[in-house]
């Protein structure tokens, strides 16, 4: 149960993230609430993960989640440029947060 609290906690950073530009420096209610409410529902599953996952490898995958996913809608939805070194920067995102899931064990 805590992988699955981890995963849409990540998911959910993903949300903010995005939506944060969105709030102009909070100067846009609605997409400030937005942000703020999916930040805090965010935390709350990260928390809930974290009372049963280590706290790096747990840390670690949400803000992977959130990078990796944040990263990758810039790219193919945002007009961000799809660099090679950007690519291959998001892959070793991915690698680290494999690399972290295997060392911890089953």
């Amino acid at each position: 149960m805590a992988w699955l609290y981890l995963i849409l906690a990540g998911l959910l950073e993903i949300g903010w993230a995005i939506l944060l530009k969105r709030t102009d420096g909070f100067t846009r209610p609605g997409p400030s609430v937005a942000t703020f409410v999916l930040y805090i529902a965010s935390i709350w599953l990260l928390s809930l993960a974290l009372r049963t996952l280590p706290t790096s490898t747990g840390y670690a995958v949400w803000v992977g989640i959130g990078a990796v996913g944040t990263a990758l809608i810039g790219l193919l939805f945002l007009g961000e440029p799809a660099t090679a070194l950007r690519l291959v920067s998001i892959a070793l995102i991915v690698l680290g947060v494999i690399g972290l899931r295997v060392a911890e064990g089953p």
